[in-house]
């Protein structure tokens, strides 16, 4: 069953595979919404509030679905199952891996449950597809993952990120590197799908306004290049200082190995968007991954007392480090959390209106806001792959200036 009502609980946990990835678009019409006030006058109903998780609960992207059930369910449970001082029913939807399944799935959360907002959403392509529907229906999607650069293209008061945009984790990086590497080029290479795109476009922008050069540059076949050698002699021959690549998933995991095993990575240090070492991939790359370098706006090992606290209750909760997914989730949860507060009423469109003056977001990637086209305003870190925390991690380097 794609959607089930449940109470507010703990999953158990299961090992499955990560990766990231987006399918080509469909666009799916609009049906007709809902909230729990509708029917009643605009009036508050009684009885708990209906929130909508979709995630992936199953297929290839169910590892980065356990992560944001998790964050989002921790939130829940250091607030006694309350957001807002607002008893909460959670609901859940299997999103999948592609639109196909995952905007039907999503979009009976609006139209059968009658939630009042929806969390969640990892595929761009997904959200894509359902962007209509939660504007028509007047219902706030709060998107945890999906980073496509055009989702908010149109501040839409229904639309709402608290992850990144692709283009977003690309640019933080970029002057950093240029200051890095003086006169030396960066080699461009990324998965030829839009979310690469994005990465490069945001990293070149930046980067070249800071001064630096581009030695070349390469898009792969996504989802089917399992052999970067010729790529890389490209990068050899080219003479670059440093690469700067946008991969995940199981293509990060190849990528990073073939790139340490080729040999280049003394005289082209690389560099890429987080998710080329986030969670589960960083633990299938292995030493191949010692000293790569990535942009994100997160790390367990981020030194602050709200992110130790964080990683503490995590830990307990689920015997892990947190990701950057579990984060996005939970700090989902703390946006929608304080909405409800002071919301006039707990329809779409009442949360909606709170949601455009929730201020900032306390949260364990750092203070953040949301900006005026409803994307997080926050901080991004520069990290380092090291031996640390009894295995390899994510480093936090410095502070990137945005």
């Amino acid at each position: 069953m794609s959607v089930s009502s449940v109470p507010f609980r703990r999953r158990p946990r299961r090992l499955v595979p990560v990766t990231i990835g987006a399918a080509s678009i469909l666009l799916l019409a609009a049906c007709g919404g809902g909230s729990i006030s509708e029917g009643n006058g605009g009036e508050e109903s009684e009885g708990p509030v209906k929130i909508g998780l979709s995630v992936p609960l199953s297929g290839v992207y169910a590892a980065l679905g356990e992560d944001m059930t998790q964050g989002f369910e921790l939130y829940l449970d250091e607030n006694d199952g309350q957001l807002g001082g607002r008893d909460i029913e959670v609901v859940k939807a299997d999103e999948g891996e592609s639109p196909q399944t995952g905007v039907p799935a999503t979009s009976k959360l609006v139209t059968q449950n009658d939630v009042s907002a929806v969390v969640g959403i990892v595929n761009s392509a997904t959200a894509l597809g359902l962007k209509d529907t939660f504007v028509q229906s007047e219902v706030p999607l709060i998107i945890a993952n999906a980073g496509a650069d055009e989702l908010t293209d149109d501040a839409s008061p229904y639309i709402w990120r608290t992850s990144f945009t692709n283009g977003q984790v690309g640019a933080a990086l970029g002057a950093a590197v240029a200051e890095e590497l003086g006169d030396k080029e960066v080699f461009l290479m990324a998965a030829d799908y839009a979310a690469g795109h994005e990465s490069v476009d945001g990293f070149r922008e930046t980067f070249t306004e800071a001064g630096g050069s581009i030695a070349g540059e390469a898009f792969t076949p996504f989802g089917t290049t399992s052999d970067w050698q010729p790529f890389l002699s490209k990068v050899r021959s080219s003479g670059a200082g440093a690469v700067y690549v946008f991969y995940a998933g199981a293509e990060a995991v190849n990528f990073v190995k073939q790139y340490d095993s080729f040999g280049i990575g003394d005289s082209a240090q690389l560099y890429g968007a987080g998710f080329l070492t986030e969670g589960g991939v960083l633990e299938a790359q292995g030493a191949a991954a010692e000293g790569v370098r990535t942009s994100l706006h997160y790390s367990h090992l981020l030194d602050t007392d709200r992110n130790a606290e964080f990683v503490e209750a995590y830990q307990a909760a689920y015997d892990e480090v947190p990701t950057v997914y579990a984060v996005q989730a939970y700090d989902a949860a703390a946006a929608l959390d304080l909405a409800l507060e002071d919301a006039e009423s707990t329809d779409g469109a009442g949360i909606a209106d709170a949601l455009a003056n929730v201020g900032d977001i306390d949260s364990p990637r750092g203070t953040w806001s949301f900006d005026e086209d409803h994307n997080p305003d926050q901080p991004y870190y520069l990290r380092e792959v090291q031996k640390a925390d009894g295995g390899l991690a994510n480093v936090v380097l410095e502070e990137l200036t945005q």
